[in-house]
């Protein structure tokens, strides 16, 4: 769950509340300890790589959005024809 609050903290970042499970949370403070960054770095780092995968995702669907596609039904057709099902 993730709570978002209006409240201006450091130099333009917005600050927010973020519900972890107990060992996630043991386990995310580790990594700050132990590649000397905050807790905070790790979570922006994690959130903008999934903002980035998402992105990637949907630029290759729009490439692919013209190809001709090919129903299940018909892929399974062919593997059972084949033999492989």
């Amino acid at each position: 769950m993730l709570v978002m609050k209006e409240d201006a903290g450091m130099a333009g970042e917005t600050r927010t509340t973020v519900y972890l499970k107990p060992k996630v949370y043991r386990a995310l403070k580790v990594k700050a300890a132990t590649t000397d960054r905050t807790v905070s770095e790790l979570v922006n780092a994690a959130v903008i790589e999934a903002l980035r995968e998402d992105a990637l995702d949907l630029e290759a669907f729009e490439k692919r959005a013209k190809e001709p596609s090919r129903p299940f039904e018909r892929v399974l057709e062919d593997l059972k024809r084949d033999g492989l099902l």
